[in-house]
């Protein structure tokens, strides 16, 4: 693992909190009890967290605060769609808030957890210490058109064994078509189409594929491939241009905005626009990188934001 990021780490707490709507959810708190407490979102929606995520934060100076969203990783239900849309999320980190005491914390998301961050930010930015935002994606008609058919530019094979995996008919709406495999019943049916979702986002991540993608029919592969589905199809629960017109009331508060210049999943274009609105934040366009919070680049500039704000008040 990289030499960067911090040494890995064991929790010193875990377990399920009930969030309601028969959802429980897995957090984990790692790092110094006493440290300035920091919430770690994770990407997809419904990628859920891994232990490599308490690595961009020093563990002497941070309580970090890792949890899995709605359906996503050791949540429960997996892979759950019912009661699963941004607003239960943002009450659900309200609520572990409140569970764990904390006054005011460092917010921390990348890619789908960039527009958590940003919703939370505006619907409570009194809780937000500053904000480390990697992979921006503002969640804009255009953003999901770009997902879905834009990168057949860059990535053309890719693409193809996306949209080839319906029939020709189909490949018109590949969202809804897509949705209807992977919430349809049947396991054979199901999982099948949630891997090669999967797979897709995953090639097309970093800056150089890795080849060799396998083609994983795993639970966590479900959960990711239907929430991010679900909440593409719905819009993220969001009217569209929320998150740059709710920047006014989050102004005020810290902010770094670390992107890889040849992301494609999240393309540069929408990391300027959030810092256009919000010129206060500190933007570091990373030339050498795609996507992925690993690469290089952004797993420095990641770290370094974090350890600016370990001691700020």
């Amino acid at each position: 693992m990289a030499a960067d990021l911090y040494p890995a780490i064991e929790p010193y707490e875990s377990g399920m909190f009930p969030a309601g709507d028969g959802h429980e959810i897995y957090y984990e708190l790692s790092g110094n009890p006493k440290g300035k407490p920091v919430v770690f979102l994770h990407g997809g929606p419904g990628s859920g967290s891994g232990p490599e995520h308490r690595r961009f934060f020093d563990p002497k100076r941070y309580r970090i605060l890792v949890f899995d969203q709605r359906g996503a990783g050791r949540s429960t239900p997996i892979a759950s769609i019912e009661n699963n849309t941004t607003q239960h999320l943002i009450r659900d980190i309200e609520a572990l808030r409140e569970k764990l005491g904390v006054k005011r914390w460092v917010v921390f998301g990348g890619s789908w957890g960039s527009t958590l961050a940003l919703a939370y930010a505006a619907a409570h930015p009194e809780a937000c210490v500053a904000l480390v935002l990697r992979g921006i994606w503002l969640c804009r008609k255009s953003d999901m058109q770009w997902w879905l058919y834009g990168v057949r530019s860059i990535f053309t094979e890719f693409w193809d064994d996306f949209a080839n995996y319906l029939p020709e008919s189909e490949r018109g709406d590949l969202l809804e078509n897509y949705f209807k495999l992977l919430v349809h019943p049947d396991p054979k049916v199901h999982m099948p189409a949630a891997a090669n979702w999967k797979t897709y986002e995953s090639r097309i991540a970093a800056l150089i594929p890795k080849p060799g993608s396998e083609k994983s029919q795993s639970p966590r592969t479900l959960a990711m491939s239907r929430i991010e589905a679900h909440y593409m199809r719905n819009g993220v629960f969001l009217p569209e241009g929320a998150l740059i017109d709710a920047v006014p009331r989050f102004r005020h508060v810290p902010g770094v905005i670390v992107h890889g210049r040849y992301d494609v999943i999240c393309p540069a274009e929408g990391a300027v626009a959030l810092h256009r609105a919000w010129p206060e934040a500190e933007m570091t366009m990373v030339p050498d990188a795609g996507h992925s919070a690993m690469e290089p680049g952004i797993r420095k500039a990641l770290v370094a934001a974090t350890d600016r704000f370990a001691d700020l008040d």
